[in-house]
């Protein structure tokens, strides 16, 4: 496509949906411009349909993607779907002694372009993505193991919602303080004094967004999005399992941004050789002034620690639990609870991984219930979910990655197996490795089992811990808090003083909080421009996608004055 974007198509194209976006992030309601059904894309409707998706993902295996910026050095690749194909995709490796300072190039005219051109172009990459999701949804499912259906919403439209939200924010907060004004000071009997001065938002310099392997879309466009319409160069260095999704798009942003008039450098990827550990590198080179990272705690510490020049992003690892003191929908609640365990082969940040539950039992709408009966019903609801292999393919998906595997192997080694893991055939993939969640009894007063539900065990994993009470359940979820990090909390209790206890410890320990869910919202799904993923108020996490602090140290706000 070689036609100019001119300034007035973007304005009349998009100011609309960036309007709509910046009333939804002030009012929290539901809002997305990005349809979550596969057959809402097509011919049509301007955007590739499954089938022309499929080819456009088919003719991408085993090639050379070219992005055209400088300082290649060589090709690498080497992506092995979880599913057990190779993709044989080879991607530039950066000589970035050429491609930071090429970066760097573009910055002035991208900054003066203003925060409302930078957000249009902004939305212009994401409606190209969006046109484009069936094949960023094979792209996704092949690096990350997610089943299709998640790849294509979590990967697709959420991804994108969540890069929209981040441009809203981005945009909000730049335009907060007026482009100029008229200053007055009153002198008594003398002239006042009077001064013009004109305020300019600035970039930092070049954002890293250091890719994970779950989620590289949905993680990554956050950060991408709001270091983009804040002015700043953006670098991406995908995880080495999960690079096309990012390469696909940069490639986009590249295109639009030369045809807007800008730059295409302003934008750019970073591939990595086997074991090179090129993010440690870029993380602490001068011209790196802002990173966003999503993944182990281990590496987000060190980043905090030595990336001293740079804003630094984290969403790192936490221990997520859920209280089970009582329910008035003992049927519902297990059903989510299932659902919630399930998902995604629990390789998710937001999955439960310690359901608290008191060694006396529960009250619910069906009775009492002991522990043991509520494990092992929850246990049934899991099998009953996962029982034809159809529907947990659909599910479950992939194991992403051979840490994940051996981690859900070494778990029925802690404690009592009360629901073992299985292994299910992919009818379609028979290189995959499907797993079903493994669910494991704890005592909450032994030393070895607290210090096992006090440890992250990233995966289809999750411990029944035993309490010996409401009070002492809270204590623990404090303590996991306050020590580990969490990226969700859920609670199940009919009591309105637990319940304000729950709330009073989230609050304390700045956790979010989900209360008795039971039917079609989990605890490990947030939506955009309503929920907020992670506190940026607790070890799991040092940022909130998305708010305000988020885009807002993207920019500084330079004045300058002049006698009127």
């Amino acid at each position: 496509m070689a036609a100019a974007l001119t300034a007035s198509t973007l304005l009349a194209e998009h100011r609309p949906t960036l309007d709509q976006a910046l009333e939804a992030i002030r009012t929290r309601a539901y809002w997305s411009p990005h349809p979550e059904h596969p057959k809402a894309y097509g011919e049509e409707h301007g955007s590739l349909d499954a089938a022309a998706g499929r080819a456009a993902f088919d003719a991408l295996l085993g090639t050379r993607l070219d992005l055209g910026q400088p300082g290649t050095d060589d090709w690498v690749g080497g992506e092995v779907s979880p599913y057990g194909i190779g993709l044989g995709v080879s991607y530039p490796h950066p000589d970035l002694d050429v491609l930071l300072p090429a970066m760097r190039a573009g910055q002035r005219a991208w900054r003066d372009a203003g925060p409302e051109q930078r957000a249009l172009v902004c939305l212009e990459i994401l409606k190209r993505i969006s046109a484009r999701t069936h094949e960023f949804a094979l792209a996704v499912m092949h690096t990350s193991g997610q089943a299709f259906l998640m790849a294509f919403q979590a990967g697709g439209p959420h991804a994108q919602d969540r890069g929209l939200e981040a441009v809203a924010y981005a945009y909000a907060e730049q335009v907060r303080t007026p482009e100029a004004a008229e200053w007055t000071k009153p002198q008594g009997k003398r002239d006042p004094l009077r001064l013009t001065k004109r305020f300019t938002p600035v970039p930092r310099g070049i954002g890293l967004v250091i890719g994970c392997n779950t989620f590289p879309t949905w993680n990554g466009y956050p950060g991408l999005f709001a270091s983009l319409a804040t002015g700043n160069a953006v670098l991406v260095k995908p995880h080495p399992r999960a690079v096309l999704p990012l390469a696909l798009t940069v490639r986009t942003a590249r295109e639009v941004l030369t045809e807007a008039g800008f730059d295409p450098n302003l934008v750019a990827l970073a591939a990595e050789r086997p074991g090179e550990g090129i993010a440690k590198t870029l993380a602490t080179r001068p011209e790196i002034r802002i990173i966003d990272y999503t993944g182990s705690t281990g590496f987000g510490d060190w980043l905090e620690t030595h990336a001293r020049q740079a804003q630094v992003f984290t969403e790192k690892a936490g221990v997520n639990t859920v209280v089970v003191e009582s329910t008035d929908d003992y049927r519902g609640m297990l059903a989510n609870l299932a659902f919630s365990l399930s998902l995604y082969s629990g390789q998710m940040c937001t999955t439960p991984q310690n359901l608290l539950i008191p060694r006396d039992g529960i009250r619910t709408d069906q009775g009492p219930k002991s522990y043991d009966e509520v494990v092992a019903d929850l246990a049934r609801a899991v099998d009953a979910l996962l029982g034809d292999d159809a529907r947990a393919n659909a599910l479950l998906g992939a194991i992403v990655n051979p840490d994940v595997k051996a981690r859900l192997e070494a778990a029925a080694g802690l404690g009592e197996v009360a629901l073992a893991s299985r292994a299910v055939t992919h009818p379609d993939f028979p290189g995959a490795t499907v797993r079903t969640p493994v669910i494991v009894k704890l005592d909450g007063t032994k030393p070895d089992d607290r210090a096992a539900c006090l440890s992250e065990c990233f995966g289809p994993v999750s411990f029944a811990v035993a309490v010996d009470s409401a009070a002492d359940a809270l204590e623990l979820l404090r303590r996991s808090v306050r020590e580990k990090g969490a990226m969700t909390v859920g609670a199940y209790t009919t009591d309105a003083e637990v319940e304000r206890a729950v709330e009073e410890v989230c609050l304390e320990e700045a956790a979010q909080l989900s209360l008795n869910l039971t039917g079609g919202v989990y605890v490990n799904q947030t939506a955009a421009f309503s929920d907020f993923h992670g506190s940026g108020g607790n070890p799991a996490a040092n940022a909130t996608l998305t708010d305000a602090a988020f885009v807002a140290s993207r920019f500084r706000m330079i004045e300058v004055r002049r006698e009127a």
